[in-house]
């Protein structure tokens, strides 16, 4: 299939339902190592108490229990879409949150995949927007996404054109190799310049 039947303009679309089983499994990870750093020598120190090894048990098993109920409602909030300038994105159990990502923002498309999700056959698309530089964690995350390089390519070309450029995919005028300005440095500048008016700003406030 093409991108635009993958991911089509204008429709929601949800991360793949290896979702749950990937955040399942690696949550009953962290369990695991949880339990075996702070339980085991506790119920060792007890010498294997009963009581104490039924109520731990069953207090891991509540909170398991929870988190795939959790799983599942969360799953079922998360949504993406895409339009022909921005990217729009939901979720959230009990507090639902929203957000739009212009294409003109993001500076960069980094794809991941760990040892679960190569096993599930999905990725995650972490977008970094020019508000977000400098700080390690990405304004939104694509999760889950099964045709993840086919989602991040049809995104990169919705950036060059809504950046004006005119590489094969953006709709701006030529540019000379020289007035060119990679995308992902452009939301850096204006960040810097619009301090610089602020300072500028004060500095004219302070001498009245």
């Amino acid at each position: 299939m093409s991108g635009p039947d993958h991911f089509p303009r204008n429709v929601p679309f949800r991360p793949s339902t290896a979702f749950i089983p990937w955040f399942i499994i690696d949550f009953l990870l962290v369990i695991a190592f949880i339990f075996a750093c702070t339980a085991l020598p506790v119920l060792f120190a007890a010498e294997m108490n009963l009581l104490l090894m039924t109520a731990i048990l069953g207090g891991f098993a509540v909170i398991v229990i929870l988190f795939v109920v959790w799983t599942r409602l969360y799953y079922d909030t998360m949504g993406y879409e895409l339009h022909d300038d921005e990217l729009r994105w939901r979720r959230g159990v009990w507090f639902r949150t929203t957000g739009i990502v212009p294409y003109n923002r993001i500076t960069n498309l980094d794809l991941k995949q760990g040892p679960v999700m190569r096993w599930l056959r999905i990725s995650t698309i972490s977008i970094q927007t020019a508000g977000y530089s400098g700080q390690s964690v990405p304004e939104i995350r694509i999760e889950a996404i099964e045709q993840a390089e086919e989602l991040r390519e049809i995104l990169r070309a919705s950036v060059r054109a809504c950046s004006g450029r005119s590489d094969g995919t953006g709709t701006g005028a030529p540019t000379s190799p020289r007035a060119e300005v990679p995308f992902a440095s452009t939301g850096t500048s204006m960040l810097i310049l619009d301090e610089l008016k602020k300072i500028r700003a004060l500095l004219e406030q302070q001498k009245k």
